[in-house]
């Protein structure tokens, strides 16, 4: 008795009964249990893998579950790491196409190392590294149809590279962004060659950088709160004199762009005891998410009721042409007394100008700004001198391995999916910028 290669049962455990969902092709050879695994992996005979996935609750995430949302998106504290690499280790046999890969990065870049010095998976192969076309533009690597595509943030000019590179190699199927913002590849370009090229996917790194970004988040509200600037003056000045603080619990805090950041920062959060309210624009998908006590949607009005309500406002929306200064003047205006703003997504995202006026007339109490509109932050800029602003150089999720591990996860994770034919974890809309 045989099995195709692609065939799989999938368990769904509903309440006290077993659905199986079985591949028409099927037959049932004697089964042999390869590992007892969570996800309970069966070896069915030598060149085949029985899958049986039994369903968590609905919060749980579970990476083999694509028909489900919320299981397409990574989180390098809450996802199961190494399941496809594990399939593809136990069962080589199982790959459904190469991995021909291209990368697009400085030549300097060793955040890539795990790529181009490390071990890939099985069927997965790096053809070239380069900073334009022109490096890769040679007979040998058009005959070989690279289908992969790595963008690393380091490759200059990354927005004008990419519609050429996709436009030399008709082949790519799938770029890989080895940042969670997309931004540094928008082009007037690159939505015409994409329109041309309907199914090619497009994933990020979302969920490589969100728990040191709510680390961060933890820590300037404590800043405001507890009054370091003041513990700071009186230190260097030998002056003991107490005074009242602020405690973080039972305050609110509003995000601004709840995805897998603003998340891990309302996780946090809720265990000081603080409210959580958000913006995002599908509210339905935190409808039953435990640590968000509401949700708003998108737009003016929206946004202003976060901002009336909330004693620290985290905005950690992405750059786009629909959220760039979303947080305008009307949004301060409607701010709550003696709230903390916090930026730690993309600096255009807010009008600084109407920021630093809320600043200067005390409409905010204070700002912890880990980005900006220009970067580095001009030396004559006013928020170098102001009390109230706690300035950051954009390196608040910046950790000794921070890009290693966004490359790791790319080797460890995707690739393994792209050559076992499931779906990528990650997608990106480059219409919508995330």
């Amino acid at each position: 008795m045989t099995i195709s290669t692609s065939a799989f049962i999938a368990i769904a455990r509903t309440g006290r009964s077993i659905t199986k969902t079985v591949s028409p092709r099927v037959t049932f050879p004697s089964i042999s249990l390869l590992s007892h695994h969570d996800d309970h992996l069966y070896r069915l005979s030598s060149n085949t893998v029985l899958r049986a996935y039994t369903v968590s609750p609905r919060l749980a995430k579970k990476a083999w579950d694509p028909s489900l949302d919320q299981y397409k998106y990574w989180n390098r504290e809450d996802s199961k790491k190494g399941e496809a690499s594990y399939v593809l280790d136990m069962s080589p046999e199982s790959i459904q196409k190469e991995a021909r890969i291209l990368c697009l990065a400085a030549e300097n870049d060793d955040a890539n190392n795990p790529l181009t010095k490390g071990v890939l998976p099985f069927g997965a192969k790096l053809l070239k590294s380069g900073v334009a076309p022109d490096d890769f533009d040679h007979a040998s690597i058009k005959e070989q149809r690279p289908n992969v595509l790595f963008v690393s943030p380091s490759c200059p000019h990354a927005r004008h590279q990419l519609p050429k590179m996709l436009r030399l190699f008709p082949s790519i199927d799938w770029i890989h962004v080895r940042s969670a913002g997309i931004d540094f590849l928008e082009s007037e370009e690159l939505p015409v060659v994409l329109t041309a090229r309907p199914n090619l996917v497009m994933t990020n790194a979302k969920g490589q950088f969100s728990s040191s970004l709510a680390e961060y988040v933890m820590m300037a509200c404590a800043y405001f709160a507890k009054d370091i600037p003041r513990l700071l003056r009186q230190k260097g000045a030998k002056v003991w004199h107490d005074f009242d603080i602020t405690e973080l619990r039972g305050k609110t805090m509003g995000i601004v762009g709840y995805g897998d950041i603003g998340r891990a920062a309302a996780k946090l959060a809720s265990v000081y005891g603080m409210r959580v309210v958000a913006l995002r624009r599908n509210p339905a998908k935190s409808e039953f998410d435990p640590i968000c006590d509401e949700v708003y949607g998108t737009g003016k009005d929206a946004l202003q009721k976060l901002m009336s309500v909330s004693d620290y406002v985290v905005c950690s929306a992405p750059s786009t042409v629909e959220t760039r200064g979303m947080v305008n003047a009307d949004a301060f205006k409607a701010s709550k007394a003696d709230q903390v703003f916090i930026n730690l997504g993309r600096g255009p995202v807010v009008d600084e100008n109407a920021l630093l006026e809320s600043l200067k007339n005390k409409t905010l109490r204070g700002a912890a700004l880990d980005v900006f509109a220009t970067e580095p932050l001009p030396p004559d800029h006013e928020f170098w001198d102001m009390d109230n602003v706690l300035i950051s150089p954009h390196n608040m999720d910046k950790t000794a391995t921070f890009m290693h591990e966004a490359t790791e996860f790319f080797v460890n994770e995707n690739l393994p999916r792209f050559v076992l034919g499931d779906a990528l974890l990650n997608p990106v809309d480059p219409s919508l910028g995330y």
